[in-house]
């Protein structure tokens, strides 16, 4: 790409990010009558106020104005991340056993799901850590250490590696049908928790090197490219039993192209550039499988896929945010121009179908017939700013090391 191409494009991720997003999350996304943020809106902004406040949710959008500060400080920015640290902090936090509560009800009271899930745990590091880096809380940091302490005592699997979903209030085993959603498998282990317990301790690394983060990372690296990874396909596999024994047969395109990126991070924070070529060489196939199977004809990625086949032919918002960021890591280790040429494609989707011109934020989702399903609100217990924000983030960072 040439460089003012490369710097139009730029622009249009800074005001996109700026512009459109920030200001959906300063404003309307805000609750004003309850604290924190509001748990439920639909695609016009009307309010439902029987649906929970997510701890996934809360914490990134922590994350979200704490990385944003960084990037652009700005006093409003500090107000919302420092407002977004006092709900999870105080509202989420369990003070009788540690960790953070799965979901609240509107008002904030713990009565709807006290389980401590290793995932929402993760989300909480990973946002902590964040807060930490952007205004150097103590706090912050000491709560994200007790954390890590606590995941690693409860839900750390000695014997095989990698970690357990779900554990009760007080940290000991959970039911046997404790599912992290309606969507997702009864089953011991998932690709999805462990990849964003290995974005959580990325970002924990940076702010504390724990000879035993770094040691949890490479564990984490290992289970990837030895036991998630289907290094026939080069796809991920979803569930596994406790020792590892593969137990779904499809594969999500958004989180394969969002692990090729997160597994070369971790390798970067970690140092060493035999980690990094290695991690390299797993990615790089990995993308190479989602441009080949997953990009539409439209240019946007498209959702499930089982034996080669695309069984969910939806675009969500995030798997298009994690494309770009996964393409344009390909490029940087390859210098392609096909991944290059991809990113720019999807961006155009993103731009001429996720973006919400009227009300703001992206929808969640286009139907594989191309119009926006009204069912999916507009934010959610899983519905925020973290993948859009971030992706503009990285984006961002990644043009000017390219652009030198």
């Amino acid at each position: 790409m040439e460089s003012p191409n490369l710097k139009a494009f730029s622009q249009r991720v800074s005001d996109q990010l700026f512009k459109h997003l920030m200001p959906f999350w300063c404003g309307p996304a805000v609750d004003h009558e309850q604290g924190g943020w509001m748990g439920w809106l639909a695609n016009d902004l009307k309010p439902d106020r029987t649906q929970p406040k997510g701890l996934i949710v809360n914490s990134r959008i922590l994350w979200a104005f704490s990385a944003v500060h960084q990037a652009r400080p700005d006093q409003l920015f500090r107000q919302m991340a420092d407002r977004a640290f006092d709900y999870v902090m105080n509202r989420f936090w369990d003070p009788q056993h540690g960790g953070a509560f799965w979901r609240l009800d509107d008002t904030g009271r713990v009565v709807l799901d006290d389980s401590k899930k290793t995932y929402g745990q993760a989300f909480y590091i990973y946002a902590l850590s964040e807060y930490h880096r952007a205004f150097g809380s103590t706090a912050a940091l000491a709560r994200a250490q007790e954390l890590f302490q606590l995941i690693e005592r409860h839900t750390h699997d000695a014997k095989f590696g990698g970690y357990i979903e779900v554990c009760r209030r007080d940290w000991s085993e959970a039911d046997p049908d404790a599912r992290l959603s309606d969507k997702d498998m009864n089953e011991k282990k998932s690709m999805n928790n462990h990849l964003h317990v290995l974005e959580a301790y990325t970002n924990l690394y940076r702010v504390w090197k724990e000879p035993r983060v770094a040691q949890r990372l490479r564990e984490l690296i290992g289970l990837f490219q030895q036991r998630i990874l289907d290094s026939r396909t080069h796809h991920l596999n979803h569930f596994f039993d406790e020792a590892w024994r593969v137990r779904s047969d499809s594969y999500t395109f958004g989180h394969d192209i969002e692990g090729t990126w997160l597994l070369c991070e971790a390798a970067e924070v970690l140092g060493g550039a035999t980690l990094l070529q290695q991690t390299g060489s797993t990615a790089l196939p990995m993308a190479e499988a989602v441009l080949k199977e997953g990009i539409d004809a439209d240019g946007a990625l498209r959702y499930e896929g089982r034996g080669g086949k695309i069984i969910d032919g939806g675009k969500e918002c995030w798997p298009q945010a994690e494309s770009v960021i996964g393409f344009l890591n390909a490029y940087q280790i390859s210098h392609d121009e096909k991944f290059l040429k991809t990113v720019l494609r999807v961006w155009d989707y993103i731009e001429n179908h996720l973006v919400d011109h009227v009300h703001g934020e992206w929808f969640w989702r286009i139907t594989p017939e191309g119009r926006v399903d009204p069912s999916l609100p507009k934010v959610s217990e899983w519905k925020g700013p973290y993948h859009a924000t971030r992706m503009c983030l990285e984006t961002l960072h990644r043009l000017r090391a390219i652009a030198g």
